[in-house]
């Protein structure tokens, strides 16, 4: 007879399904023409939003600038073999203190990596070089 208790591991679905608990994330933002162009990006998940990490000048912030929809969906390292559903949603780029948590959040979840890359991003860009992006699914 199966148990009505849930196993301890187990995590409540979300909005953002596999992806709140994607390595890598696979982002799709927009150029001006409407054409997409996708990103694998490591993503950390806090209530029921997705916050990612990366260059002020990237090129998809500058998309973001322009367009806010985005649509996210796990994947691999690459970005090449994705799984789970394609999540459709909206992006705000974030203030200094919203980045500093993001880069706390980013540290902690990728332990191994992350740290370093952390530290080396702030001694070649300075703090704000780097961008923290909040994304709610739609």
């Amino acid at each position: 007879m199966p148990s009505a208790v849930a196993a301890p591991y187990a995590r409540p679905m979300t909005a953002l399904g596999d992806v709140a608990t994607a390595k890598y994330v696979l982002l799709t933002t927009y150029r001006k023409d409407g054409t997409p162009v996708s990103t694998p990006v490591w993503g950390v998940a806090r209530d029921d939003k997705l916050y990612v990490w990366t260059e002020t000048e990237s090129w998809k912030v500058k998309r973001l600038r322009r367009n806010p929809a985005v649509t996210v969906q796990a994947c691999d390292m690459r970005g090449k073999t994705t799984r789970g559903n394609l999540v459709k949603g909206s992006a705000r780029l974030l203030d200094a203190a919203e980045t500093e948590r993001v880069r706390g959040w980013v540290r902690r979840k990728y332990w191994l990596t992350a740290p370093l890359l952390v530290l080396a991003s702030n001694l070649t860009r300075g703090k704000a070089g780097t961008i923290g992006i909040e994304i709610s699914p739609s």
